[in-house]
This record gives C-alpha cells, sequence and structure tokens, in this order.
C-alpha cells in the first residue's frame, strides 16, 4: 500500500509544490506584489499561507491519483490540470486578484507541472 497509494501522492506533492513555489515566489513574486499593491491590499505570504497551499498540492496530488484510477493518462492529465488550475484562476480573477498577464507564464509552467505530477502517479503506483 505505502509504494502503490501513498509514495505515489507524496511524490506529485513535492513535484507540484516546489513548481508552485518556484513560479509564485522566486520568478513571479514581483508581478504578484505590484498588482496587490495597485489593488491597495497586501499580497499574502505568511507561513500559514505557504502551509495552505501545502494542502492544496496535497489536495491536487490526490485528485490526480484518484483520477488516475479510473482515466487513461492523457485524460488524467488534463482533467488534473483543469480542476487544478482553471477553476483557481475563475476563482482569483471573480475577486479580482489574478494578474492576468502572468498566465501567459502560469498556463505553460502550470500544464508543465500536472504533467510531471501526473507522470509522477503513474510511474509510482
Amino acid at each position: 500500500m505505502f509504494k502503490n497509494k501513498i509514495l505515489p501522492v507524496i511524490f506529485a506533492t513535492i513535484v507540484i509544490s516546489l513548481s508552485e513555489f518556484l513560479r509564485n515566489e522566486v520568478l513571479f513574486k514581483s508581478i504578484w506584489l505590484n498588482h496587490y499593491n495597485q489593488l491597495g491590499i497586501t499580497f499574502p505570504s505568511e507561513p500559514v499561507n505557504g502551509a495552505v497551499w501545502g494542502i492544496w498540492s496535497l489536495g491536487l496530488a490526490l485528485a490526480i491519483f484518484y483520477l488516475s484510477n479510473h482515466l487513461e493518462f492523457k485524460q488524467t492529465f488534463l482533467f488534473s490540470w483543469f480542476i487544478g488550475f482553471v477553476l483557481m484562476w475563475v476563482v482569483l480573477w471573480n475577486l479580482a486578484v489574478l494578474p492576468i498577464g502572468i498566465l501567459l507564464y502560469a498556463i505553460p509552467l502550470s500544464l508543465l507541472e500536472t504533467y510531471l505530477a501526473t507522470w509522477v502517479v503513474y510511474k509510482f503506483k
């Protein structure tokens, strides 16, 4: 059970968490900070926010694992990307806190992130 169920989810969570950290805290932090500053609010980057993103990463990894038991690789990858990212961006856009220009970079990077996490799940299942 550990090798076939828990380990793939742990590895996928690590892939997702690292990707999110690199994208949002290293590559595009200034875009987020400038956008939030223009809105007159503070970008949430306290440790508790990082912990919540860790929970989100685990949730996405669990969704990928679940879907991998019911769908083919490509379907799992695309549906996971849709539920993990597209729906999140709709919510952020609806709350007026999404810097739309970031999607130019976020879409391909999130596709890569989801692809790698899906690959990890399939590889270690």
